[in-house]
C-alpha cells in the first residue's frame, strides 16, 4: 500500500508539472474512447431495437380480389396447424384503407379520390417469439405463397435480419477505428510519460545507485500513464452522456413512429466498465512502454 501511495502521489505531481502535455494525452485518449463509446452506444440501441422488432415480427398475407371463402378457409387452417403462429387476423380492404388514412393523413385525401379501393384483403400473422427466427417460418411463408387466392407474402424478419447484419458491420468498423485511435492515444501517453522520465533523469539515476528495485523506479511512470488513460475514459463518458441526453429528443422527433424515447438507453453498466478499463489499459500500456527507458 505504501508503494502504491508513492506511485500515485508522484504521478499526480508529474501530471501537474506538465499539465499542458498531460492535457493533450488526456484529450487524445478521450477522443479514441469517445469514438468507441459512440459505436457501442449506437450498436447497443440499434441491436436492442431490432431484437424487439424481431420478437414482434409478423408476416402479412395479401389476397387477390378473386379469393374465395374456401381459399380463406384453407389459409386459416394452414396457419392454425403450423405450430409457429400465435395469432392471425383477417383485415378487409375497408379496414386496410382506414388504417392507411390514420397512419398517413397527408395521403388520405389522395386515396379517397381513387375510383376504387387499391388495398387488398390480407391476413396479419403474429408469430411465436421463440420460433420467429426458425426455418419453420420460412417454410410456412413459402407454403402459403403457393396457395390459391394469395398474391404475396411479406415477412418482416428478412429485412430485420439484413438490418442486424448492417449493424454488425458498422460496429466492426467502429471497433477498428477505435483501435487505431487507441494506438495513437497510447503513443501520446507514452510520449508524455517519457518527458516526465527525462525530467527526472537525475532522480532515477540516484535511485538506481542506492539499489532501488526496478519496479519501484518504474511504478510512478506506469501510474501516471494509467491515470491519464482513466481520466480520458471519464472525459469520453461524460461527453457521450451529454451527447445522449441532448440528442435523444431530436432523434425521437425525427424518427417519430419508429423510435420512442423509451427505446433509447445509455450504455449498460458492463460497457461503461469496459470503456473505463480500456482507458486505464491504454494509459498503462503507454506508461509501461515509456518506463522501459529506466533500466
Amino acid at each position: 500500500m505504501r508503494a502504491l501511495s508513492f506511485f500515485f502521489t508522484e504521478a499526480v505531481r508529474s501530471i501537474w508539472r506538465r499539465r499542458g502535455a498531460s492535457l493533450l494525452a488526456l484529450v487524445t485518449s478521450g477522443i479514441s474512447l469517445f469514438t468507441l463509446g459512440l459505436f457501442l452506444l449506437g450498436g447497443s440501441n440499434a441491436s436492442g431495437m431490432l431484437e424487439r422488432w424481431n420478437q414482434a415480427a409478423e408476416f402479412s398475407i395479401y389476397l387477390s380480389d378473386t379469393a374465395t371463402p374456401e381459399d380463406r378457409g384453407a389459409i386459416e387452417r394452414t396457419l392454425a396447424t403450423s405450430g409457429v403462429v400465435e395469432a392471425q387476423a383477417y383485415v378487409t380492404p375497408v379496414e386496410a384503407l382506414t388504417r392507411f388514412s390514420k397512419q398517413f393523413p397527408d395521403l388520405a385525401a389522395a386515396a379517397s379520390t381513387l375510383p376504387s379501393n387499391p388495398l387488398p384483403a390480407s391476413y396479419e400473422v403474429r408469430l411465436r417469439p421463440a420460433l420467429a427466427r426458425g426455418a419453420a417460418v420460412d417454410q410456412l411463408a413459402t407454403r402459403v405463397r403457393a396457395m390459391s387466392g394469395v398474391t404475396d407474402v411479406r415477412y418482416d424478419r428478412r429485412w430485420i435480419d439484413r438490418l442486424l447484419g448492417i449493424v454488425r458491420v458498422v460496429r466492426a468498423i467502429g471497433f477498428g477505428l477505435a483501435a487505431l485511435l487507441a494506438c495513437a492515444a497510447s503513443v501520446t501517453v507514452m510520449s508524455v510519460v517519457r518527458l516526465a522520465l527525462l525530467a527526472r533523469k537525475q532522480e532515477v539515476e540516484i535511485m538506481q545507485l542506492v539499489g532501488a528495485p526496478l519496479a519501484f523506479i518504474r511504478g510512478p511512470f506506469v501510474a501516471e500513464g494509467t491515470m491519464l488513460g482513466l481520466a480520458g475514459a471519464v472525459l469520453s463518458l461524460a461527453a457521450l452522456w451529454m451527447l445522449f441526453t441532448t440528442g435523444r429528443g431530436p432523434v425521437t422527433a425525427w424518427a417519430s413512429g419508429i423510435v420512442d424515447t423509451g427505446d433509447l438507453h445509455f450504455l449498460p453498466a458492463g460497457l461503461v466498465v469496459l470503456v473505463l478499463l480500456g482507458g486505464a489499459l491504454i494509459g498503462c500500456l503507454g506508461g509501461a512502454l515509456a518506463s522501459r527507458a529506466a533500466r
